[in-house]
């Protein structure tokens, strides 16, 4: 059963509002039944929507996997290779014999030594006895390289200052620094007599070190165009100056050539 409501008979101004109410109930009931379908197909819809959004394949991404090409050798260094023995230990003289008969490039290469060594941190100066075959330009710090550096003008490959300079030169560090040219009391390049420090360097003067992280020296020692005497005489020195005692194993080779192990002592 419904709900029983009374009605009071006989005073109008109590009946009208009665009426009234019954009238305002009767439109809310008209308004429920209509929104209620309404509400109804909005539900069916979006859970469509939700249906539809789970249903929905996801899209597979490609993985495209490039691959890397192996490096190749030219036909001039496999035949270098070839006349080289790769586990074998040569004397100093025949391995500066070979590294001449199996030279193929057109220009003058370089003659570079590649040590393995005891410890890391390893550094110190050299003056081979037949240079490098290679001209060194230094320079001394004055006002008027100060004028260069101003304009960008770099035309060293070792520069030498005096204390006196180093506060001027300051500002060119970002540009000097990463070229290794910035003046520095571990290299030898500051000095109050700069002058004699800059004759050493042009005399064939040599600083080394070793890799920062690694037992790993790698030097340049002269030109494969110096005859086989001079070679070898570059080799030894240098192998003195770094100290047989710190050394493992030592490699030589030309610039395009393969590389030949050597006897240290």
């Amino acid at each position: 059963m419904g709900k029983i409501r009374t009605r009071v008979i006989g005073l109008e101004d109590v009946e009208k509002e009665q009426k009234k109410e019954q009238k305002k109930r009767a439109q809310e009931k008209k308004i429920v039944t209509k929104t209620a379908p309404e509400q109804e197909e909005i539900k069916d819809s979006t859970a469509e929507v939700a249906t539809e959004a789970v249903e929905k394949p996801k899209k597979i991404k490609k993985v495209v996997i490039k691959e890397t090409k192996k490096r190749t050798r030219g036909k001039n260094y496999r035949g270098a290779k070839d006349q080289v023995k790769q586990e074998k230990v040569y004397a100093l003289d025949e391995a500066v014999s070979i590294l001449k008969k199996i030279k193929y490039a057109k220009f003058d290469e370089s003659v570079e030594l590649h040590i393995n060594t005891t410890a890391e941190g390893l550094r110190g100066e050299v003056s081979l006895p037949h240079s490098t075959g290679k001209t060194v330009r230094v320079a001394i710090v004055d006002d008027a390289l100060l004028d260069k550096l101003a304009e960008n003008k770099i035309d060293f490959d070792i520069l030498v200052s005096h204390p006196s300079f180093m506060p001027k030169l300051a500002r060119y560090a970002k540009v000097l620094g990463p070229r290794g040219l910035m003046p520095n009391p571990k290299t030898g390049t500051i000095s109050p007599k700069p002058e004699e420090i800059a004759k050493k360097f042009a005399g064939g003067l040599m600083k080394w070190k070793s890799e920062a992280k690694f037992p790993i020296v790698h030097q340049m020692i002269g030109k494969v165009s110096l005859d086989d005497k001079a070679i070898t005489e570059n080799v030894q020195t240098f192998i003195q100056a770094v100290g047989p005692a710190k050394i493992k194993e030592v490699f030589i080779k030309t610039t395009m050539s393969p590389a030949l192990r050597i006897s240290v002592s």
